[in-house]
């Protein structure tokens, strides 16, 4: 059974080889766990040792299929935690996720199956990634930054890519939230800026925010 720290190191791993062909390298680890490149290469070795990954110079860090079950397991307990903080106990979304952080390491399987089914098995956490099912499978769903899509059109707000407090935060005092209709008017040259109608309130926001807000165009 994994230790607390290797299944964060799986998680961070997993999340930066999402999409990429090639493996993650020692420094992006260090750099998104905020740790030494030399705690991370005998974290590798300790994580490769236990088949969990795979390394190869200049290659980089690569999760093997046992690797990786157990990094989904995880992302799938941390996101149902989130799910039920913020439904059940009326957590705020900038709240939910350094209390995630300690209850996805719980390891009965009986209890993450009976969370699953009381919460009615939700395929959205509260910042609109997907919940992986019991089998590790991701529900795919067609979706944009609002940085690409062009005046005129609208969508709904289905999610986040900076899942940061002050993003959240930002988002909150906007009033900027998960199933807000949102409508592009204009988009600014110089600077890429956006004009959107929010529920029917004018709002201008940066190319920042406009590339971490994720639609669904309608």
């Amino acid at each position: 059974m994994p230790s607390y720290s290797e299944e964060n190191y799986l998680k961070a791993i997993f999340h930066l080889q999402k999409g990429k062909a090639d493996g993650v390298s020692t420094n992006a680890l260090a750099e998104k766990l905020e740790t030494r490149a030399s705690s991370v290469s005998e974290m590798v070795k300790k994580l490769s040792r236990k088949e969990l990954v795979s390394y190869k110079k200049y290659q980089g860090v690569s999760l093997s299929e046992k690797g990786r079950k157990t990094a989904v397991e995880i992302i799938r307990k941390h996101r149902l935690w989130e799910y039920f903080l913020v439904e059940k106990l009326n957590f705020s979304w900038t709240e939910v996720h350094d209390v995630a952080e300690q209850l996805e390491h719980i390891q009965s399987e009986k209890l993450v199956a009976e969370l699953d089914k009381f919460l009615g098995f939700p395929r959205k956490d509260p910042h609109g990634d997907p919940i992986p099912d019991f089998n590790g499978n991701f529900q795919s769903v067609e979706k944009v930054v609002l940085a690409e899509v062009e005046p005129g059109q609208k969508g709904l707000c289905i999610g986040v890519r900076d899942s940061s407090m002050e993003f959240l935060e930002y988002l909150d005092k906007n009033e900027i939230a998960l199933g807000k209709n949102i409508e592009v008017l204009e988009r600014e040259e110089f600077d890429q800026s956006v004009l959107i109608k929010l529920e029917g309130k004018k709002l201008h926001i940066s190319k920042i925010i406009a590339n971490n807000l994720f639609i669904k165009t309608i």
